[in-house]
């Protein structure tokens, strides 16, 4: 496979013309028709078929994930798929899934309409939990071999350095964002020790509203890209936001229908808070990783100025003081 020069954006060379020619190469005949869907990760477009149903493809970003790590997904997804449990799983063309051409890395989809989870709806979140129930009861059989897990140093330590080595954050608050962050990291690593007999399986790991498809009365959950090792919370807390007594009851919709198909360790909602402040100081890194990425400025503004960093600041400091906090309460029953 030909590397794209890394002097020039990693999509540079994805014209119309290549997209067309990537999908006609697994025997695809397209009409022309092409729709860009909203991702910044990777690529993804809605791809006319001639006398069929358009097909969803894929373009991963270059040197992001190994082969392996990327088939490592795909198997997920296709035992999940093959269980009837409601995941879009990537289209199979003469035994493969993960295709190439010219620089890049791809896989087909197929179109799947739906919308939005209802996260005010006590039925919704118990059939969520019920779905995702029977996706941890396949992600603990084996261990993902090729992709990391969900810790300290990639989400929070590793983000950090980058940040600070590029320059990204104000001057003037520079002190403040190593010292906070030299607090939260102590934190952490206090309570995932006390926590380190939780089990770790394979996870979907970016689980939140925007990756459900509300379809056919159910959810359908997409883009496993993030799917990593972790604890199974990991899959819950991002339905849970507000104030502490409207999590709780969230929680227990949530828990409800996932103790329906499988046991939940309540050692892990100790986990909750922990895994939103890592998710925080991971995202602002994930940003600035992208930053030269011209798709980046565009879609995230707001990134990168004196007033998103005063403001990051300030949620993280009340991060570090929810991980004071008591967790969540819930009784199974």
């Amino acid at each position: 496979m030909t590397q794209p020069d890394d002097t020039l954006t990693p999509f540079h060379m994805l014209a119309p013309d290549a997209i067309l020619d990537a999908v006609e190469s697994t025997a695809y005949r397209c009409d022309g028709h092409i729709t860009a869907l909203n991702s910044y990760e990777n690529r993804v477009y809605q791809i006319g078929i001639e006398d069929a149903q358009p097909v969803i493809a894929k373009f991963y970003r270059p040197k992001r994930w190994t082969d392996d790590a990327i088939i490592e997904e795909h198997e997920l997804t296709t035992a999940l798929a093959e269980l009837e449990i409601p995941v879009i799983a990537p289209l199979h063309r003469d035994g493969r899934t993960l295709f190439y051409s010219g620089p890049f890395r791809f896989a087909l989809y197929p179109r799947v309409g739906g919308r939005a989870p209802e996260l005010d709806d006590p039925e919704h979140l118990a059939q969520l939990g019920r779905c995702l129930a029977r996706i941890h009861n396949v992600g603990s059989i084996s261990p993902f071999k090729h992709r990391p897990r969900i810790d300290i140093d990639s989400f929070v330590i590793r983000p950090q350095q980058f940040l600070l080595q590029h320059d990204f954050i104000p001057p003037h608050i520079i002190a403040s964002y190593e010292t906070l962050l030299g607090f939260i990291i102590r934190r952490l690593e206090t309570i995932m020790h006390s926590c380190s007999g939780i089990r770790l399986l394979r996870l979907h790991g970016d689980c939140h509203a925007g990756n459900i498809l509300w379809y056919n009365n159910g959810p359908s959950l997409v883009d496993f890209d993030d799917a990593r090792m972790g604890p199974s919370v990991q899959d819950l807390w991002m339905f849970l936001s507000g104030d502490r007594e409207y999590m709780g009851a969230r929680l227990h919709d949530l828990l409800e229908g996932y103790c329906e198909f499988r046991e939940f360790d309540a050692r892990e909602l100790h986990l909750i808070e922990p895994l939103r402040t890592m998710r925080m100081v991971h995202h602002a890194g994930w940003l600035a990783r992208r930053w030269d990425d011209p798709a980046f400025p565009g879609a995230f503004p707001w990134f990168n100025t004196q007033r998103f960093w005063e403001e990051h600041i300030l949620h993280l400091k009340e991060q570090l003081a929810m991980m004071d906090e008591p967790p969540l309460e819930w009784r199974h029953g």
